[in-house]
């Protein structure tokens, strides 16, 4: 009996991917422009905790964001009406991702070139983009108090892949059954280097030690190249 022959198309994809994330990531660095790579599910606060994010550090750099999503442009607007930084949209066809390709025909259409700090918002699930090197100088992730501390156990690729998480939404902390340490445990348990900050974007609480943070990494990423 002929044998049924197996094609592993995943391992391909990833390669090739991989590929054209490292050639883009030389890019970015040769133009001195680092990228943040900003995931979460849906609802987690990401565009309410970029638009913070922009305020309190626009003074220091040019800054533009690429919003990534299945469909709709509300979050695009939403940073662009209330910060005044460039914004494209960037609609993936129905993927539940964006690949390097994708990131490096939205990161050529804003113009990188010109930019010190570029925010790739990714599409909304803790499990296509983690899969996906953008090419950015850092991967960072959101999640949510009300999403509860035990992500990390139904979502480990995710956690063990960022390199920056951040828990939004702290001031909603005694409406949940939510334990910061039950978390850090877990997260750290896959991710011993990962660093941790519990923000509020409606509250400001953490978002200096968040923006100090994020400031040093870019400045950090500007000398080094």
């Amino acid at each position: 009996m002929d044998k049924v022959k197996i094609i592993n198309i995943q391992k391909r994809v990833y390669a090739n991917n991989d590929e054209n994330a490292n050639l883009l990531r030389k890019d970015l660095e040769d133009q001195n422009t680092f990228v943040m790579n900003l995931m979460s599910s849906p609802g987690s606060g990401k565009t309410t905790m970029l638009v913070s994010t922009i305020n309190q550090i626009k003074d220091q750099f040019k800054i533009g964001i690429i919003e990534a999503d299945i469909d709709s442009d509300v979050d695009a607007y939403t940073i662009l009406n209330e910060t005044g930084v460039k914004v494209n949209q960037l609609h993936s066809g129905g993927m539940c991702h964006i690949d390097a390709g994708m990131a490096k025909e939205g990161l050529e259409d804003l113009g990188y070139q010109d930019f010190d700090f570029i925010v790739i918002e990714n599409i909304g699930n803790l499990i296509c983009p983690a899969s996906y090197d953008l090419g950015q100088g850092l991967n960072a992730m959101i999640l949510s108090v009300p999403e509860g501390d035990d992500k990390p156990l139904k979502y480990p690729k995710m956690f063990t892949k960022v390199d920056v998480l951040l828990i939004s939404k702290i001031d909603t902390m005694s409406v949940f059954d939510f334990s910061f340490e039950r978390l850090e445990k877990n997260v750290r348990k896959l991710n011993p280097n990962i660093k941790i900050f519990p923000i509020s974007a409606k509250t400001k609480e953490g978002m200096d030690a968040w923006c100090d943070f994020l400031t040093h990494e870019i400045k950090a990423f500007q000398n080094k190249v």
